[in-house]
């Protein structure tokens, strides 16, 4: 994730929504898990992390906040108008957001640096074999940079 122009931006398809992070992301994963693949239409969802101190979010986000396969409860933001959905947060770690990368103004930040959650990929996801896996939640990331 270098070469990284800041204000990292982005938002929701019809622009309803808004962010920008005034500093780099802290990880970039792409999870398989069950809840991701309801989001991701099937597929998985691509996740960059950042510290939530560092982004801004204007406009309303709508929430739905679940149980996941980790014991955390999640809170996931979508757009009311449009539907995209735009942030995560766990209850375990309060002091990280993740923005969804397809939610990028400039996605080329979004290089999963993990594979998590593989255990309950479909058989015909493609997992890189170049990029480390784990087949549920890994060890979670510092609290700093």
């Amino acid at each position: 994730m270098s070469d990284i122009q800041l204000p990292i931006t982005g938002g929701c398809i019809c622009k309803a929504i808004r962010y920008s992070a005034s500093a780099p992301p802290v990880g970039s994963r792409q999870c398989w898990c069950r809840d991701c693949q309801y989001f991701g239409s099937g597929s998985s969802t691509v996740n960059v992390i950042f510290n939530t101190a560092d982004v801004t979010i204007t406009g309303e986000l709508r929430t739905f906040v679940s149980l996941a396969d980790s014991g955390s409860t999640v809170t996931r933001g979508f757009c009311p108008t449009c539907g995209t959905p735009v942030t995560s947060a766990s209850s375990a770690r309060p002091h990280f957001l993740i923005l969804r990368a397809g939610t990028l103004d400039h996605t080329g930040i979004a290089t999963p640096a993990m594979n998590i959650w593989t255990d309950s990929a479909p058989h015909w996801a493609h997992l890189d074999p170049d990029v480390p896996s784990t087949p549920a939640q890994p060890a979670a990331l510092p609290a700093s940079r």
